[in-house]
């Protein structure tokens, strides 16, 4: 069953390719904290980990972010790290930096070699393009995404969202959001499906909070290629635990064939 119409290959992961794939979240405030995240968690092999930076004091020095990525990379092996500096507005941590600072930070991470992946918010539409280029210069992949943690917009509207990230360049479009019903829940799934159908790049999608959990389980069915899961800490309401999210898509996996 492939997830997507176009997977990529990331190191020796394949994303949007036969079965979704686990990514975990490091969320420490300090570069012990995150070296040592990053060393539980990778020990539960996921496919991928993310580096939520937003979280990190020393967001603000990009030496000290270089060199706790270079560390976290060695740490890694060969599991890809994504790189994201989550903005307050879709849900992150507030940092003291300007999209001009975080541009320039942008750069040097993906000069470094250390990270494999780059996550940047469609709402920056002036910056866009200038995470699209210094990306592609360097090979780092690009997900272009959406979070709306109030509310789960209309199924068009949410595929309106992918469809801006595949026109802008991204490697991955993801979407985010927060479900008031179950109906909400559909919604979100329908729009997977329906821009898995029409976009040539992989998806990931959630729907977030207890309500949302389904999505972060069943999503691969619809076209999500990555789901998020716990490591040592949650970054985003509603997920779950890592060991938990594999055994359940190893049933997924084994019967949906």
């Amino acid at each position: 069953m492939a997830i997507s119409k176009g997977a990529i290959n990331v190191r020796n992961i394949s994303i949007g390719g036969e079965e979704p794939c686990i990514c975990a979240p490091v969320v420490g405030g300090d570069a012990e904290q995150v070296l040592a995240e990053t060393r539980q968690i990778s020990a539960k092999k996921p496919h991928l980990i993310e580096w939520r930076a937003d979280f990190f004091n020393g967001i603000h020095d990009d030496r000290q972010v270089v060199a706790t990525a270079k560390e976290m990379r060695t740490i890694a092996g060969d599991i890809p790290i994504l790189f994201t500096v989550r903005s307050e507005r879709e849900g992150g941590r507030p940092i003291p930096l300007t999209e001009e600072e975080k541009m320039r930070l942008f750069e040097t991470m993906c000069q470094s070699g250390a990270i494999d992946l780059l996550d940047y918010e469609l709402v920056h539409e002036p910056y866009v393009a200038t995470v699209r280029q210094l990306s592609r210069q360097y090979g780092v992949r690009l997900i272009l995404s959406y979070h709306n943690f109030d509310f789960t917009p209309a199924k068009e509207e949410l595929v309106a969202k992918m469809r801006q990230a595949g026109k802008y360049g991204a490697d991955i479009a993801k979407v985010a959001v927060m479900p008031k019903s179950l109906q909400d829940v559909l919604v979100l799934l329908q729009a997977t499906e329906e821009a898995r159908q029409e976009l040539p790049i992989p998806l990931i999608t959630m729907s977030m909070g207890g309500l949302g959990a389904i999505t972060r389980l069943a999503g691969g069915l619809f076209g999500s290629a990555v789901t998020f899961a716990v490591g040592q800490q949650s970054s985003a309401p509603g997920q779950i635990p890592i060991e938990e999210v594999k055994d359940v898509l190893s049933v997924i996996m084994k019967y949906s064939q």
